[in-house]
Parts: C-alpha cells; structure tokens; sequence
C-alpha cells in the first residue's frame, strides 16, 4: 500500500501502495477516526492454536523444489484453500521461491520477505533484490523465501482489463472541471471494476490480507519452521502484523518497515497519506530550489511556491497534453504527470531523474521522462503490458475496507480537507478514493486494531518523512503490539532498511542474527 519499491532498486526492489486509484487512497473504509482514537475499533482475535482437521492436509504438504531459471533460486507450488470457511470449495495455488542459506554460520531460519504493494511481487522482490541485495550476513544465516500472495503476479493474478484498456485507465483525469468530467471519472472506474469481476470472479472475494495472512502459515508449516521470521515493508507491515495477530504464538523475528495502521478507516488513511505526499513534495521543493537545474524555482523560492508551480504545470498539461514519443501515441497529460511525480516521492535519489524530467517537459515540451516514472510506477513494460500490480492493489484494498467514499458528491464535499492536506496533491488523491464504490463484491473487512498478545519481540520501522506511510502510523502501530519496538529513521523516502542508513540496519541486522530487537524508541538519522 509499495508498492514502494524504490525506483533505483527497479520497482520490484520496493514497496508501494499503488496508484490504481493513486494509492491506498482508492480503497479504504468512511470516517475520520484519527491514530489517537485507535483503541475505539475491535482487536483482531487470535485463531485457536490448534489445527482444524479441515487444513491438515494443507499443513501436511511437502513442497516440491525446482530450478526456475533464476540462478541460486528455487521454486515451488504452495496450495492453500480458496475459501478457509469451507476448505472444501476447491484450492488456490502459490508461487514460491527460495534461496537457501549460504553459509557461513548456523542457519537460523527461513526469512519470508514481502515488498508490499498489496500487488507487489514478493517473488520478482526476492529474486531480482533481497535475495542477493541483503546483507551477506542475513543471506548467510536465513533461507531467504518469498510467497506471491494470492491473486498476486505469479499466484493465480487477478486480472481486470487489458493493455490498451489500461493505458485509457491510467490517462483518465483524476481532477475533473465539471460534471462531464466527473461523469467520466466514474465511468472509468465502473470499468475497470466490471472488467476484474468478468476475469477475476472465482478469486475476486478471497483475496483478502486476513486469508493472505493464514497462507502464510501454511508456508511456514511447509517449510518445516517452527516460527515465522518475516520482514514486510509498507502494506508488507499489514500483513505482517495481520500474521502476528492471527498467530501471536508462532511470531520469530519480525520486521515491520514503513508501517500502515490496521484502526484507521480509508478516508482518515487516504488523507493521512495525502498529507504524507505534501511532505515529501515539500522536502523536495526545498531540496529543488538550491540546484541550478530546478524548473519550478530558484534559490530562495518558498516550497509553497514551487508546489503553485507545479500545479500550473499540471493545468496546462490538462488542457494540453505534449508529446512522448512513445510509440502507442501516448502524450503526457496531467494524469500521467501527476504519477511519474509522485513516484519520484518515495525515494530522494529519484529527485534528480525528476529534476530532468520536469525540464524536459516544463521547457522542451517532452514528456518522455515523466511518463517513463509513471510508466515504473504501474509497472507498464515497453510492448504496452501491465503487470497485475493495479488489478491486485484494488482488489485487496476494496476487499480489506468499505470504500472511503460511495458518490461524487461525497468527494467534493470532502476536497477542502484534501487540498488543505496537499495543495499540490489533494485534489487528486480525494477523487481517487472512490475507486472502491463500485466494487463487484463487498468488503469483508473493517478497522482493526492489532496487539498479537503473547508474540515475541516485533519491531516497527517509521521514517519521519515517509510520503506513503505517513510516521504516525508506525507510532500507532507499535503502540497497538503489545511486544512492539519502535525505530525511527529522521528523513525522506519511504522504509528505512537497505536505503543507506547504517543505524537502521545495523539495529535491524542484529535483530534478524541475533534475535536482539533494538531499545524501544530508538531513533536514526
């Protein structure tokens, strides 16, 4: 809710929240409960220890290793049933990989990683970065392993529309000027959801982060371990702690990086996060205006400023949209240009690539550099084929939590909020979050508070200035665990771990080696 991933790490390096309606945004539950008023909502009750005989057979599985074309990897077929209310209903079948320990030192465990999204592959994340970009210590020590979740890339993907259809999706304007437009706005989303209730009907109601949680315990149990050790970063965290409040008994060492709050409903979430994007784009601002190549200012000019800049430009590509080169005819509109920015906000080493791109656009009228980071963003590769990384994103989050808003009125009713949270932002992240009203099938989640009573030591990472996991979350997060300890990172970009920070990792490396967990509210610079 990574996807962020960063983009220097490629996308799957990451973890995000994607923009399917532009981040969690699009789908969460009404209201405007606030972090403080967490412990209004109920607590995720924790399963019975005890097996149902129903799931043995799951439980009891071996998995059977192959090469799959990936140097070091493994892979395997994890089953699991579609529906854990009636296991009797048929199975769902799971891509997993592994990279075994390497040694030396005695091996500790397997390490399941996931990068968030929800949609982002965990499988592509492992094997393209945490399986040979971790640190030799933790690779030497773990089996590194990844399970996609369920409806996600190489695990019976959802699907909804296809690539000439998607790229109409992902041009769609987000702020509409009149009712038409609005009209229009709506349209696209009944669509897109129509198209993954043709394609995906079997799967479309189980593809919950709850179910994805129990799968998980079934790969845990196939694995052979006794525990569950896990890192999840952004929506990875949700997962995370979903497991740990599901099976408080059966936590290992658990890092939660970049952490949502499961009590928040979508509408607080989506502002929450709206705000978060203000932040980094104002940290970018200030960052912009001190280079030489800076489009939208120079020295001295105030961030606000610079944002009033950048919305102009957004204006002017709303009514005329410049060209790309891209070979489908695609130009650059405000839709397109509003995602390649906000892709470049989890992660402060993408500002330069931004930097250029803005030039290129702002003075040159090439829009090539912006739609390639919108391009990254929702994972549209150069033959004009998406991965299911959008498809995935909404069908969890629409499943997960009753849609922060049900009409268009509801929106614009609530656009002073957004603005206030984000001038630059705001509008568009509030048309966003109607995505989920129109839903093929309803949501069988709410706000939840997690404490996973009984779990050993769990660590929750905030970065200060996280645009997509706003540092409030992870505060709320680690006060609901009840084992919780909470290490922050003062800075920019989206997690903290593997991003340059000697302090976060050394404390989380000693964690994951040594079963150590940092001194509660430890804080990194």
């Amino acid at each position: 809710m990574h996807i962020r991933r960063s983009l220097r790490r490629s996308r799957t390096g990451v973890t995000l929240l994607s923009l399917a309606a532009l981040l969690v945004s699009g789908c969460s539950a009404a209201g405007t409960t606030s972090s403080a008023g967490s412990t209004a909502v109920a607590a995720l009750v924790a399963l019975p220890r005890a097996t149902p005989s129903a799931l043995a057979p799951y439980y009891g599985q071996k998995l059977s290793w192959r090469g799959c074309g990936v140097p070091g990897f493994e892979c395997a077929t994890l089953k699991a049933p579609l529906d854990y209310a009636d296991p009797g209903a048929g199975d769902v079948r799971l891509a997993v990989t592994r990279k075994k320990a390497t040694g030396p030192g005695k091996r500790i465990g397997s390490l399941l990683v996931n990068p968030g999204g929800p949609g982002g592959s965990a499988v592509g994340y492992l094997q393209q970065y945490a399986g040979i970009g971790y640190p030799a210590g933790v690779r030497a020590r773990y089996d590194m392993v990844a399970v996609d979740p369920r409806g996600v890339a190489r695990s019976e993907p959802v699907e909804c529309l296809d690539g000439r259809a998607m790229d109409t999706y992902t041009q769609t304007d987000t702020t509409p000027d009149d009712q038409r437009e609005a009209g229009e706005l709506v349209d696209a989303y009944k669509e897109f959801a129509e198209g993954c209730g043709a394609h995906s009907a079997r799967l479309l109601r189980h593809v919950s982060t709850v179910e994805a949680a129990r799968d998980m315990d079934i790969l845990r149990a196939a694995l052979g371990d006794g525990k569950l050790h896990y890192v999840g970063a952004s929506y990875g965290t949700f997962l995370g702690a979903t497991y740990a409040g599901l099976f408080p008994n059966r936590v290992g060492r658990l890092v939660l990086d970049g952490a949502m709050d499961p009590a928040l409903p979508a509408r607080r979430l989506n502002l929450d996060q709206t705000a978060g994007f203000e932040t980094a784009f104002q940290s970018f601002a200030k960052d912009c205006v001190t280079r030489s190549d800076c489009p939208l200012g120079g020295k001295g000019t105030a961030p606000a400023k610079v944002g009033e800049n950048l919305k102009a430009f957004f204006r002017k590509l709303d009514a005329h949209p410049i060209p790309t080169g891209d070979p489908d005819g695609r130009k650059l509109g405000e839709a397109l240009a509003t995602t390649g920015v906000i892709a470049a906000m989890y992660d402060e080493s993408t500002w330069e690539q931004l930097r250029e791109a803005l030039n290129s656009a702002i003075k040159d009228k090439d829009g090539a550099g912006l739609l390639a980071l919108s391009d990254s963003y929702y994972e549209r590769d150069g033959d004009g084929r998406y991965a299911n990384l959008m498809a995935a994103n909404a069908a969890v989050n629409c499943l997960d939590l009753p849609a922060a808003f049900s009409t268009p009125d509801q929106v614009e009713k609530a656009l002073p909020s957004f603005e206030k949270a984000s001038p630059v932002f705001g509008e568009g992240l509030a048309w966003a979050s109607l995505n989920c009203a129109y839903w093929p099938v309803r949501p069988t989640g709410e706000p939840h508070r997690i404490e996973a009573k009984g779990a050993a030591s769990i660590v929750v990472v905030g970065t200060t200035r996280d645009p997509a996991t706003p540092y409030r979350w992870a505060r709320s997060l680690a006060h609901q665990l009840t084992s919780a300890r909470l290490l922050t990172y003062e800075g920019d970009g989206h997690t903290a771990y593997g991003r340059g920070s000697s302090c976060i990792d050394s404390a989380i490396d000693t964690y994951l080696l040594h079963g150590t967990p940092p001194t509660d509210g430890k804080r990194c610079k």
